[in-house]
């Protein structure tokens, strides 16, 4: 995706949200302040109640229907999704520069429809459709594109869990719709020192169900024309999520049309790192890219032991501190390394976990890695080696020192 902004997609678009109602609010004061304006104590009370519900998810799809259901009210929705403004106007305008050429077009997951009717907006011309297993939002839809005018948009109620989907479409989206399933780790790599996923179909198999991103997918693959395109978007950043969705993509015959694309963006003062978006077809071109299966290139500074001597920190301070992936070639860069204690273990979750605290010349470390790419280096000064070693112990509990050297 080019880097640079169509200026007039953002300047609609960010019509098209006044229209909606919704306000790009960068405070959480000022949203909370607006936010008691507009619900009373029950409304928020039924809101907390159904997020609850949903997080709960004891009842399969039911609580997160109710919960949308509930949220499309209409005096609900300026402020409500206001907080996803940012979300909005990243995700949707880069979407919109996609649209051109396209005559049908699917949203599935469309919700109360404010993107969609807005791609309706951009493209006069082709046919739009949504679809949500949420009744209100998509009443809410409807109403909203009949006061917009739009003639050129539909909106069906349908679960894609449950029911196949009719006609064919030249470009189909989906963002936040087919991996909902948000506490899913996703698959572990092959050890603790490795990022690298085994292709092992089982898991893969495993992973489509319990997430139901295969049903969902191949419902969606289904009624794409052979020149189609997908565009996808979901919550798919950690690396042990993201292998097992590309090759879901894969194994479907989607090829990539353009580099994913991670996207950041505030929800009110939080910052988000989602995504990425995913551009595919059906059709591979000659310059379709390779899926990359390798972790994101990450900003944390680059270990030179040598001038950790100068750097001058707070004592309760490490002189470095990295907890990404590349923390692990700087902790394999380590000179002179004397290991004091290792562990290695598998966690009740089933990750396998290595913990490791020693000496590196005048210096000392602790370093643990997992196999959901979680990475953590922190280096000190002899002066402060107890600090690690305490860290050590709050990281593998009450193991004993027998134990410990067992594992070795």
């Amino acid at each position: 995706m080019p880097a640079d902004r169509n200026d007039d997609i953002d300047n609609a678009l960010r019509e098209h949200l006044a229209w909606w109602g919704l306000r790009h609010i960068e405070s959480d004061a000022a949203y909370f302040a607006w936010q008691r304006e507009v619900f009373t104590p029950e409304d928020l009370a039924a809101l907390h109640q159904s997020i609850e519900a949903k997080r709960a998810a004891t009842d399969g799809a039911s609580a997160e229907i109710a919960f949308y259901d509930l949220t499309a009210q209409a005096r609900f929705i300026p402020a409500l999704y206001s907080q996803r403004y940012e979300y909005y106007l990243e995700v949707g305008s880069r979407i919109a520069a996609q649209l051109p050429g396209a005559q049908t077009i699917l949203d599935a997951g469309c919700g109360i429809g404010l993107l969609t009717t807005f791609y309706a907006q951009r493209c006069p011309d082709a046919t739009v459709v949504g679809i949500d297993r949420s009744s209100a939002s998509v009443t809410r839809a409807r109403q909203r594109a009949q006061e917009l005018g739009l003639s050129n948009v539909r909106f069906e109620c349908l679960d894609l869990d449950q029911h196949e989907l009719s006609g064919r479409y030249d470009l189909i989206v989906a963002t936040h719709t087919l991996l909902q399933a948000e506490q899913d780790p996703g698959l572990p790599s092959r050890d603790w020192q490795d990022f690298t996923r085994a292709l092992d179909a089982q898991a893969q198999l495993e992973f489509e169900q319990r997430t139901g991103v295969g049903l969902r997918l191949d419902r969606l693959r289904n009624v794409l024309n052979g020149n189609g395109r997908m565009i996808l978007f979901e919550k798919t950043r950690q690396l042990a999520r993201r292998i097992p969705f590309q090759r879901a993509l894969a194994a479907r015959g989607l090829a990539l049309h353009l580099p994913p694309e991670p996207i950041r963006y505030r929800s009110i003062e939080e910052v988000t790192d989602d995504g990425p978006l995913y551009v595919t077809g059906l059709a591979s071109p000659s310059s379709a890219l390779p899926w990359n299966e390798a972790p994101e290139p990450d900003g944390a500074p680059p270990l030179h032991v040598q001038q950790l001597r100068s750097v001058r920190v707070e004592p309760e301070q490490p002189l470095y501190e990295n907890h990404e992936a590349s923390a692990q070639q700087a902790w394999l860069n380590l000179p002179a390394k004397q290991v004091v204690h290792q562990v290695t273990r598998k966690e009740a979750d089933g990750r396998q976990l290595y913990v490791e605290w020693g000496r590196a010349g005048e210096f000392a470390y602790l370093y643990c890695a997992n196999t959901f790419d979680q990475r953590q280096l922190v280096v000190v000064d002899q002066a402060r080696a107890a600090m690690v070693e305490t860290y050590y112990k709050e990281i593998v509990g009450e193991q004993s020192t027998s134990q410990q050297r067992m594992m070795k």
